[in-house]
């Protein structure tokens, strides 16, 4: 079994969203980003980068939101793959790129743990591919309650991860830990 790390929209948006101080889980994601990467280039592993380009956004190719996160920067030869969607299998051709290569298991990092990694990770599943969830390797934002109007509030971006994990975890994924990495891949 080969596996690779697939890297999901570490941006500048996501560093912005954060530096303006939007309430965010695993303040530590970035620095076990990079030890992943470090990790996967020291053993010669694949390594996937896929961002988001939302066209006529700031959040797009070209744009400084749509930038790579200096913890996230593709190395030279590295696949990076574009999607306008959430899932990072829709319409972008990686699964073909995996399937080619014999990849069969991906561990999954990045941005935003509830949102792209949820539909990335759900897709792989899907597909047939073993995934891995290093869940302190994820960005993760508080988000807006469906009930806000009768709540007034919104849920704490700890809270949104810890469900997303928990829902991940049961039947998508096997949730680890970064340092826990190098012994399951």
């Amino acid at each position: 079994m080969t596996a690779a790390l697939l890297v999901i929209d570490m941006q500048m948006g996501m560093a912005r969203r954060s530096a303006e101080g939007r309430p965010r889980a695993n303040p530590q994601a970035e620095d076990n980003t990079a030890a992943l990467l470090a990790l996967f280039r020291a053993r010669g592993l694949p390594v996937i980068h896929v961002h988001h380009d939302d066209p006529g956004t700031p959040f797009s190719k070209g744009q400084p939101d749509g930038e790579p996160m200096p913890c996230a920067q593709p190395a030279p030869g590295e696949a990076v793959f574009w999607k306008s969607t959430s899932s990072a299998f829709s319409g972008t051709g990686l699964d073909a790129h995996l399937r080619k290569r014999g990849i069969d298991r991906l561990v999954l990092i990045g941005a935003v743990a509830a949102f792209c990694v949820t539909s990335t990770t759900r897709a792989a599943s899907d597909l047939g591919f073993q995934v891995i969830l290093p869940g302190d390797a994820l960005i993760g934002f508080d988000i807006p309650a469906h009930d806000a109007k009768d709540s007034g509030g919104r849920i704490d971006a700890d809270t949104v991860l810890r469900v997303t994990l928990s829902l991940l975890g049961a039947d998508f994924a096997q949730l680890v830990t970064t340092a826990e990495v190098a012994s399951v891949i």
